[in-house]
């Protein structure tokens, strides 16, 4: 008889969290003294003085926790076509995320007519960037709800208040309404990705795990290139941008009866004692025969461990320091590029060399794809730091083509293709690698025991540092000058590339417990 399934598949409660979820901690009872769950056979090992129980189906044929294997067998390694639908369905939400992203631009004009708000240049701002205030509330509280109630219920969670969002932006008839309908957004829009990054990374398959980490930033690229179709016809039908918001739904409410049907991450039930669950997950992702040498793999860099998570005042000392110091850093440089300036101002600078907005938007939009397409393809093959460096140098090259570009008076008509030029570099260079690489490696390098905290803290400063980037740009452009600017933004880049080189852990190919083991050995 299959052991029945609880907590995560039952509801919204699962039993990770201590004392609220759980209802009671799992520090409060000795490891020794807990029955084993479902009559599974138990097998006890000793090490460093630290009982282990490793529970199995098949605890004869378990191979011995001691034997550093890796999640593949002999053999071929596990179909990444078993895992792929959840990672689609995983993926969902950085669809959501580009399409929240770049809905309001096309429509922001009419919207503003039809709510009364016309003119008023504060308000559009707020409908614009409210968003990234939601982002940062629901970024902030990613990882603990990642932790309390598994990744697959804060799928859904994130999902509604994107739902309830966009139906209250297409319902509303006052600048209040659509506010509040764009703050709700953003607090799924924050609440999402560092889920997204969390459990792809967790169900992939270590060879892979970076071909399916870049669905994320393709996800997001056709989410802004959807927003701008569907946009196009708000200027000739009345009222259009409603049907723009409905249409927002559309993908959030199939991502919520998806993800009833998805595996839960093994990492996570593994982390939360439910070890016949997470045999199940393995089993469901990568095939009956990857099952005990993933387990065993896991029991191996999970030994010692109490099960507790950490709290966020544990992140900034001892051996968790250094993982969190290069996540901070990473999205912090990634943001000090500039590169969401570019993106959110792009069109006020192509119309300053004289370039349509229109052809403006389709182009970075071209540009961004075709990166991360080709950053798909060479992830698993280059490896995450080359792509990153090399990622960065691109930037700083195509900042550098700007600043040249910027000085018109001596160049005339050839600085506008410097401009524009350099600007399409730019972008194409940020979505080979300083785009899609932070969010697959950052959960890569962190300790199953703090991956979900440690990535809604990192992600908590690329979005503190991401608004006040973007709230300066156009004040220090005004009072720096393009060349000036430019010039920063390239030696932020050029910063960037040497401290992926120096600080950065090559992780293709490897599980993720093994990444861990190498981190640890580095200390």
């Amino acid at each position: 008889m299959e052991p029945q399934r609880g907590g995560v598949r039952g509801g919204m409660g699962a039993a990770c969290l201590p004392g609220v979820f759980a209802g009671r901690s799992r520090g409060n009872r000795p490891e020794s003294s807990r029955p084993p769950r479902g009559g599974a056979p138990m097998r006890w090992k000793l090490n460093s003085s630290v009982y282990k129980r490793v529970p199995s189906r098949d605890a004869a044929m378990e191979p011995d926790v001691e034997t550093p294997m890796k999640m593949t067998d002999a053999g071929a390694g596990p179909s990444w076509r078993m895992s792929l639908p959840h990672v689609c369905v995983a993926t969902l939400t950085s669809f959501l995320f580009g399409y929240h992203s770049g809905v309001v631009n096309e429509p922001l004009e009419s919207i503003s007519t039809d709510l009364g708000f016309a003119g008023n240049t504060l308000a559009e701002g707020l409908v614009v960037s409210i968003c990234l205030g939601g982002a940062f509330v629901g970024c902030l509280f990613s990882g603990s709800i990642a932790d309390g109630i598994g990744r697959r219920r804060a799928f859904q969670l994130s999902a509604l208040p994107m739902i309830i969002g966009a139906a209250i932006s297409a319902l509303t008839n006052s600048l209040e309404g659509m506010l509040l309908g764009r703050f709700l957004v953003g607090t799924g829009m924050g609440l999402g990705p560092p889920v997204a990054s969390l459990y792809i990374t967790e169900v992939s398959p270590p060879t892979v795990r970076g071909t399916y980490g870049s669905f994320v930033q393709i996800a997001t690229c056709l989410g802004i290139i959807v927003s701008l179709l569907i946009g196009t016809p708000v200027k000739d039908i009345d009222r259009w941008w409603r049907v723009c918001f409905w249409v927002a739904a559309i993908p959030a409410t199939l991502q919520a009866l998806a993800m009833e049907f998805c595996a839960e991450s093994p990492q996570w039930l593994y982390k939360c004692g439910r070890t016949i669950e997470a045999e199940m997950e393995f089993e469901k992702l990568l095939g009956p025969l990857h099952v005990k040498s993933a387990m065993a793999e896991l029991s191996r860099s999970e030994r010692g461990d109490d099960g507790e998570t950490v709290k966020y005042s544990e992140l900034f000392y001892g051996r968790h320091f250094n993982v969190i110091f290069i996540g901070t850093t990473l999205f912090a440089l990634q943001q000090l590029s500039g590169i969401n300036s570019v993106f959110y101002f792009s069109s006020t600078v192509f119309r300053g060399v004289g370039v349509p907005a229109n052809l403006a938007n389709i182009s970075m939009g071209i540009s961004n794809l075709s990166g991360s397409i080709v950053a798909m393809v060479l992830m698993d093959k280059l490896g995450r730091k080359v792509l990153l460096s090399g990622s960065f140098l691109g930037m700083a090259f195509a900042m550098g083509l700007q600043v040249v570009g910027a000085n018109r008076q001596y160049l005339g008509s050839t600085s506008i293709y410097l401009s524009v030029g350099g600007m399409l570099l730019f972008v194409l260079s940020f979505s080979l690698g300083a785009g899609p690489v932070p969010g697959l490696l950052l959960p890569e390098i962190f300790p199953n025991k703090i991956r979900a905290k440690a990535m809604a803290l990192c992600m908590s400063v690329h979005w503190v540092v991401n608004f006040f980037v973007s709230l300066l740009f156009l004040r220090l452009l005004e009072q720096l000058g393009p060349q000036v600017l430019y010039t920063i933004f390239s030696s932020v880049c050029v910063v960037a590339a040497i401290f992926v080189r120096r600080h950065v852990l090559e992780t293709k190919g490897k599980t993720l417990q093994e990444i861990e083991v190498s981190l640890l050995q580095a200390q």
